[in-house]
């Protein structure tokens, strides 16, 4: 029997977007704007030197759709090369895809292993969603399992899956094979997110659940999940995996002390009390992300960071967000910045 592939550790992981060339660079062109394959990777160890624990390149919020095989396979490569010069050796990195045919799923998963991927998240085949079976989706993705040279990862996007819906019970059967090792769950039904994360015939140490949506990351912890795949870390990472931390901290605490202890009682407080701190202002700043997805996060990764151009994105995407609106999240951002700055001991960004 074949053993079962390894699971990505838990903890926040980033849906890094794909940065292309501003419209003063010499290469620029509309048509198909080239990629900036040195802001890529200065993203990438920001992330990395915050403590996020991995990242998941050409996901949603990397356009992925947009992007050619030929630039993935460069966009891996260089995003791989640069973190193991930058000292982040074997560093996690969950390469997204989002065909439909499950030859060309299988194809970008060989290259994603060939450019240093270690995963592949697969996003659910969506096209004839109201005419799909739970058993065409089970064949599907064993098919791709069976075939990739990387474990695999069940990606559920509803909002870009033609609404598509994967039942509890076919993550639970699905969670069998030994090359599929978890999901990302980016959908606001958190009963469906306990079904699967809390679900006593799935095996949590070979299949990890993951949220994809920061503003149930406090909840998702709670029942068992493996952490988050979170945009909004992309501009706030020490933020939200302070977040993760607190909740690891106090769960450890919990299994190891007595609750009669007033002293650990007291901490335990403490720490709820910052948690639930925590979980307020990312849900805030999530709901720039719910409105305007990887235009949002670009123009939060340019203005707070200073990594990109804010309408930095690839047609059909054009133009940023539209004039006037950041300043209705400035108050938000504003908030989260402060945290974020706070646990770095200093000014973030350019």
């Amino acid at each position: 029997m074949t053993s079962p592939s390894a699971a990505p550790p838990p903890g926040i992981y980033v849906p890094v977007p794909t940065f292309f060339v501003s419209k003063s660079a010499s290469n620029y062109n509309s048509y198909a704007t080239p990629l900036d394959l040195q802001t890529q990777a200065a993203h990438a160890i920001h992330l990395a030197k915050c403590g996020i624990r991995g990242l998941v390149v050409l996901g949603s919020t990397g356009e992925a759709i947009m992007i050619t095989n030929e630039e993935r396979k460069t966009l891996l490569r260089h995003v791989r090369q640069e973190m193991e010069s930058a000292g982040f050796k074997d560093y996690p990195i969950i390469a997204g895809t989002a065909t439909q045919s499950i030859e060309d799923t299988v194809q970008q998963l060989n290259d994603a292993k060939e450019a240093g991927s270690q995963w592949g998240l697969v996003l659910a085949p969506g096209y004839f969603a109201p005419a799909l079976t739970q058993s065409g989706l089970i064949d599907w993705y064993t098919a791709i399992a069976d075939n990739s040279p990387i474990p695999i990862m069940i990606y559920h996007y509803p909002a870009v899956s033609n609404n598509i819906s994967i039942l509890p019970p076919t993550f639970e059967t699905l969670s069998l094979h030994p090359n599929i090792v978890g999901c990302k769950l980016s959908h606001g039904d958190l009963s469906r997110h306990a079904q699967v994360a809390s679900s006593p015939t799935i095996d949590a140490s070979h299949f990890a659940t993951f949220t994809g949506l920061g503003q149930q990351l406090l909840s998702v912890l709670t029942v068992g999940g493996a952490g988050a795949i979170d945009g909004l870390a992309g501009i706030f990472p020490r933020t939200v995996v302070r977040l993760f931390d607190l909740y690891t901290q106090q769960h450890q605490q919990q299994a190891t002390q007595d609750g009669n202890n007033n002293s650990a009682s007291t901490t335990q407080m403490s720490r709820t009390d910052e948690m639930r701190n925590l979980q307020y202002h990312i849900a805030r700043g999530e709901e720039l992300v719910l409105k305007w997805s990887t235009v949002g996060i670009k123009e939060g990764v340019s203005r707070i960071l200073g990594f990109g151009e804010r309408d930095g994105t690839r047609l059909p995407l054009k133009g940023g967000l539209p004039e006037g609106e950041w300043a209705q999240w400035e108050e938000v951002m504003g908030a989260l910045k402060g945290i974020e700055e706070r646990l770095a001991g200093g000014k973030v960004g350019g």
